[in-house]
């Protein structure tokens, strides 16, 4: 823990925390919105394109999945940087991985990928990379105030 005084947080960690946690909420009720659409009726050039339903339920699990282990991240995250811990941080950064790679199941490997889902999925890809990169040199300083 940081001496009296030292404020190690990082603000703009914090910033993207908060932020992204408002995108997982939007990306959520959005993702559920579109596999209704999906579900209901998918129509490409003219054709009927189904939607099996064993895919349907898998990217309906992985996305509860997805959002659980994303809100997770995001309390371990800001607990870790607002209380100057490496643990909590350290959580925080290990789940990113299976957040990213949730990310890119569902902008490459679901059975339909609408144009509205690349884009929201590059955005949370986005925001995985740069919390990464901030929890990193964070977890960095944090590292730095116990040798001193």
């Amino acid at each position: 823990m940081a001496p009296v005084g030292k404020r190690l947080s990082s603000t703009p960690l914090e910033i993207l925390f908060f932020l992204n946690g408002w995108y997982y909420a939007t990306y959520f009720l959005l993702e559920l919105f579109i596999f209704l659409y999906k579900a209901l009726t998918f129509v490409s050039a003219g054709l009927l394109l189904p939607y099996p339903t064993a895919n349907l339920i898998l990217d309906v699990v992985i996305l509860f999945l997805y959002l659980g282990i994303g809100v997770i991240r995001l309390f371990f995250g800001t607990k870790g940087n607002l209380c100057q811990r490496k643990m909590p941080l350290a959580i925080s950064v290990a789940l990113t991985f299976p957040s990213a790679m949730m990310a890119s199941y569902y902008l490459l490997l679901q059975t339909y990928v609408l144009r509205l889902e690349a884009v929201m999925n590059g955005i949370s890809l986005f925001f995985c990379d740069s919390e990464l990169l901030l929890e990193v040199l964070t977890l960095a300083a944090f590292s730095s105030m116990d040798r001193i």
